[in-house]
């Protein structure tokens, strides 16, 4: 099916709008930016099938879906999951902004055969060049193009008063609980680049992962950084159970009755959460039975990836432990 000729129309000739004012990434899943080099139908479809891949990819909690049968005809078919797309100004050339239909990618993400993972949630980003200045988002442009093509989208801190990145790399709960609630989520890069060289550590769900790397260019070392992150949060939030496991987990620092019903609401609305109950209760946390479509270890990291709740030290007779944030 195609888009309608009007609607093509009045977006080729009217009108390329420019990008946002701030460069903010898209917020939806659904929707992505693509570079292209003309706007011929034959560049558009093709920039609809580079885009629905990443869409897909997101949608299924970053798993690679290219080996699954139907992807390519999948992609083939992007035109007709399109609902709306823009051309955009970008320096000297254009982007293509896409948005998709969720209910149309979500089916087909289920015909694809890939069980329920949930959109993970953007990578806050706190890289500071040779300098020390706080990168923005257009010198960031090589990390999240890797990060993007791997299915996972980049946040940005407020450059007036972001995250302490000392902070956040030691995993410091404080520091974590202010930044997780600000831009709700868990999983937070810090980086410094030195020349040719850079620093790195990813914090996921409240676990340091430092490590460092070298390069050409600093082009290089954002999107090695950007393959990187997608390859461990891949090991760590892209497990894949093969049928329904039970388990208990301990969850700490539930201090209030709203922050228990918050959590309960938490579990419940995890797409592989198939049932959770209250096991027992003391003054430092809750116990909880849970039946989910992936390992309890695998769920408690998907949970921690969100930011309201970080992964904890085992505790006895839980086969995951986790604090609760906020």
């Amino acid at each position: 099916m195609r888009l309608p000729r009007l609607l093509s129309a009045l977006l080729l000739l009217g009108l390329v709008a420019p990008l946002h004012a701030q460069g903010q990434a898209p917020a939806s899943p659904y929707t992505v930016v693509v570079p292209v080099t003309d706007t011929t139908e034959v560049q558009r479809d093709a920039a609809f099938a580079t885009a629905l891949g990443q869409v897909l990819e997101r949608v299924a909690g970053g798993q690679d879906l290219r080996d699954k049968p139907g992807y390519d005809d999948a992609l083939k078919g992007a035109p007709g999951l399109v609902q709306q797309f823009q051309y955009q100004r970008a320096g000297t050339g254009i982007v293509l902004q896409v948005n998709f239909d969720p209910g149309a990618v979500r089916r087909l993400v289920k015909q694809l055969g890939v069980p329920a993972a949930g959109v993970k949630p953007p990578v806050l980003v706190l890289v500071h060049g040779s300098d020390g200045q706080l990168l923005g988002k257009d010198a960031l442009g090589p990390l999240a193009q890797a990060a993007a093509a791997r299915g996972y989208t980049l946040a940005y801190p407020d450059p007036a008063a972001p995250p302490d990145p000392a902070a956040i790399a030691r995993a410091d709960p404080a520091a974590l609980a202010q930044a997780t609630g600000r831009y709700r989520t868990g999983l937070i890069l810090v980086g410094r680049l030195e020349g040719g060289s850079a620093k790195w550590t990813l914090v996921s769900g409240g676990k340091p992962q430092p490590w460092s790397d070298q390069a050409v260019s600093t082009d290089a070392l954002l999107a090695d950084a950007g393959n990187a992150l997608a390859d461990q949060l891949g090991k760590q939030l892209n497990v894949i159970g093969a049928s329904i496991s039970t388990g208990t987990l301990w969850v700490g620092k539930v201090n209030s009755a709203q922050a228990y019903a918050n959590l309960l609401a938490l579990l419940r609305n995890d797409p592989t959460v198939r049932e959770v109950s209250t096991l027992g209760a003391d003054d430092q946390g809750f116990t909880l039975a849970v039946k989910a479509t992936v390992p309890i270890a695998a769920l408690a990291a998907n949970l921690a990836a969100g930011g309201r709740v970080i992964q904890a030290a085992p505790h006895a007779g839980a086969d995951a432990a986790l604090q609760w944030l906020h």
